[in-house]
């Protein structure tokens, strides 16, 4: 039986995070209800634009249930606008945020749409050689003293894991390399 893994459909990439899962062999599942969040073994807030996301899991009364899934121990990731939702705050037209991850946000922090880039990572590491894309990102910043860095660009933490929750400010959904899936896939130990 494959893991099913959810992805909030409020808006955002939704479909390329499908295809990644269902490389890895997961079952993509997309959620907007709090009762489909029972049986996923994890779950994924896309990238997208934050205001947007954010009023959608306000209206959609997705607050409190994605604090009791992390609460569960299962494993969550955010890329992008997901990075920020799950960060305890965020600055540069604040949007409310879940506090699922012990940093705060800086929206926006790498410029407009235009100044979008890829990069590959600082060598090193289970992640070395990893192309990341950036569009409107965000920095992740004011790391709490739990929250480990797996990855950097150009000494920028982009891949934060605090506890069961990751948080990454680029998006790997949309390169083939799918070792960010697979963490959020792989068995905790």
């Amino acid at each position: 039986m494959r893991d099913r893994v959810g992805i909030i459909a409020i808006q955002g990439d939704i479909e390329a995070h499908a295809a990644a899962l269902e490389e890895c062999g997961a079952e993509p599942v997309r959620v907007l209800h709090a009762h489909q969040l029972g049986d996923l073994h994890a779950l994924i807030v896309p990238g997208g634009e934050s205001t947007t996301i954010a009023k959608g899991l306000a209206r959609l009364g997705l607050a409190e249930p994605l604090h009791g899934f992390a609460e569960s121990g299962r494993p969550l990731l955010g890329t992008c606008a997901g990075a920020i939702l799950l960060s305890r705050a965020s600055r540069n037209h604040p949007v409310p945020t879940l506090g699922l991850i012990d940093a705060v946000a800086l929206r926006n922090a790498y410029g407009t749409q235009v100044d979008s880039f890829a990069a590959v990572c600082d060598p090193g590491g289970a992640f070395d050689a990893l192309r990341c894309i950036f569009i409107r990102a965000p920095r992740l910043a004011e790391l709490g003293p739990a929250v480990e860095t797996l990855v950097r660009v150009d000494g920028d933490p982009v891949l934060l894991r605090d506890g069961n929750v990751l948080a990454a400010t680029f998006h790997p959904e949309l390169t083939e390399d799918r070792r960010v899936h697979e963490l959020l896939l792989a068995p905790k130990g």
